[in-house]
């Protein structure tokens, strides 16, 4: 499995082998194989979801420019972040 394929064709290949593996006519080879592809496939997601995520980080910044680690939530917002102390210190 290449690191190299992108994160929706990895996702669409995972969603993929879930509809097969939800057939009953695969016998248990066939079936451990497409679990082992599976896994493989979800750790790559993962994986790729958290070099997003470290991006984020770094390139999120607070409002006097000093580099400030922030999740993708507080950002992108939540209405619960909006209440947030944080938030107020934006706005005023």
């Amino acid at each position: 499995m290449s690191a190299e394929i992108k994160y929706e064709d990895a996702l669409k290949k995972l969603e993929r082998l879930v509809t097969e593996l939800d057939k009953s006519d695969l016998d248990l080879e066939a079936r451990l194989k497409k679990f082992e592809e599976g896994t493989k496939l979800a750790r790559l997601l993962l994986k790729k979801l958290d070099q997003a995520k470290k991006k984020v980080q770094i390139l999120v910044k607070t409002n006097v420019g000093d580099p400030a680690l922030a999740s993708a939530d507080d950002e992108f917002g939540n209405a619960e972040d909006d209440e947030s102390p944080e938030a107020s210190d934006r706005a005023g």
